[in-house]
């Protein structure tokens, strides 16, 4: 290797490397780069719910890095495993979803991801074009390859067996139809969050077993959601999703904390590695992190709408909170939610910005409590888990509120 391909080669490393939990293996990855061709590189998305949202992102941001690095993104749908429905995480078995529910939703992966990934180094493909033609002979010896003392190495199989939790058959599956996708799609490499880790191996002892190099294997962090404790989620309502209006992005971007900014910034901008070093020496030597915040949530906004939108989206928030004299410090509290969400009542009461929860549902008949800026006139609202959430009452008390 000349010392000119091996700088190139460091440099790419550097910026593969960005933000990811686990590389395996590098070594691996050298040999391929080495080789100066394209990769083929897999992510794969159930579609279980019709739009994506930024924690899907972090995947498609590591796609677009690895195109511009001029390899070949294989952007896999799993209508196929979306029928049979992810166990991963899951300590009861998952509802499986139909194969109607599965089209109308991957019917619109494709216009929002290319909002992120290059469509000429795209490959959009369906697993469901090879796993369909499988008979069940072909399924049997797939399910072969493996016993289930190895599938029960799976930490969330593990744990259900270890508490009499029902695993069915079909769960075991998933993992290795995945894998197959690897054989079929001849990856080189594979992206994944870290809860996928045992499917993803499972992909390289697949591609061994019929005779294919193993493919390279990336695992991201999941992205916490607004609340910075549980994982991006819209059945927690932590989410902020990719086709949602500009003015959402932006102000649900500006609520987080300062802390997990630079977890956002990390996973989710495309700044250079150089411009999040400076940012961050600025804000040790004094500069205010929600001037960061701003940069960073026009970024997003523009990348999902554009500069136009961005900046209107800013003036908006600057106008709504900003100059309607929230202030810049404000006490931030955590209270449980339940299942069934929290009343407005005992939220106001709870975070002590009234007296009472009679007091609260008064001052709401009066029209003096604001949610996010928005007055609330609904006495029976419930905010649900995973919310974040800027109360006010009256024109001084504020409070951060964030539902666990």
């Amino acid at each position: 290797m000349d010392f000119h391909k091996s700088g190139e080669i460091q440099e790419a490393l550097a910026q593969i490397r960005r933000g990811c939990d686990e590389l395996i293996s590098e070594a691996e990855l050298i040999r391929k780069l080495e080789r100066g061709r394209p990769l083929r590189v897999k992510a794969g998305f159930d579609p279980t719910a019709p739009d994506l949202h930024l924690g899907h992102t972090v995947l498609l941001n590591k796609l677009r890095q690895l195109q511009d690095l001029g390899h070949t993104a294989l952007f896999l749908i799993g209508d196929f495993t979306g029928m049979i429905g992810d166990p991963t995480g899951k300590n009861t078995t998952r509802p499986a979803l139909s194969r109607e529910e599965i089209q109308a939703n991957a019917g619109t992966y494709a216009e929002q991801v290319f909002k992120i990934l290059r469509p000429e180094q795209t490959e959009v493909v369906f697993n469901s074009a090879w796993m369909d033609r499988l008979t069940a002979a072909d399924m049997i010896r797939l399910a072969a390859t493996h016993t289930v003392a190895r599938m029960l190495e799976r930490d969330d199989f593990s744990k259900r067996y270890r508490s009499n939790q029902p695993i069915a058959i079909h769960e075991f599956l998933y993992p290795l139809v995945q894998g197959y996708d690897s054989v079929e799609l001849k990856a080189d490499m594979e992206l994944g969050g870290t809860d996928q880790k045992f499917n993803l191996l499972m992909g390289r002892e697949l591609q061994k077993h019929f005779g294919q190099e193993p493919q390279v294997i990336l695992t991201m962090p999941l992205l916490e959601g607004l609340d910075g404790v549980n994982k991006m989620s819209k059945s927690l309502g932590n989410y902020v999703g990719i086709n949602e209006a500009p003015e959402e992005i932006f102000g649900k971007l500006m609520s987080i904390s300062d802390e997990l900014m630079w977890r956002y910034i990390e996973l989710l901008s495309f700044q250079p590695l150089a411009v999040v070093q400076r940012w961050k020496e600025e804000v040790r030597q004094g500069r205010n992190p929600r001037d960061i915040k701003v940069e960073f949530a026009k970024e997003i906004v523009t990348r999902f709408h554009d500069a136009n939108a961005a900046e209107r989206a800013h003036a908006e928030f600057e106008a709504r909170f900003r100059q309607g004299a929230l202030p810049e410090a404000m006490p931030e509290v955590r209270l449980e939610a339940g299942d069934e969400g929290l009343p407005i009542g005992q939220l106001l009461r709870s975070a002590g910005l009234t007296a009472s929860t009679s007091e609260a549902l008064r001052m709401i008949a009066q029209g003096g409590v604001k949610l996010n800026g928005a007055r609330v006139t609904d006495k029976t609202l419930r905010l649900q888990r995973g919310e974040t959430v800027v109360a006010q009452v009256g024109k001084r008390k504020f409070a951060r509120v964030i539902l666990i």
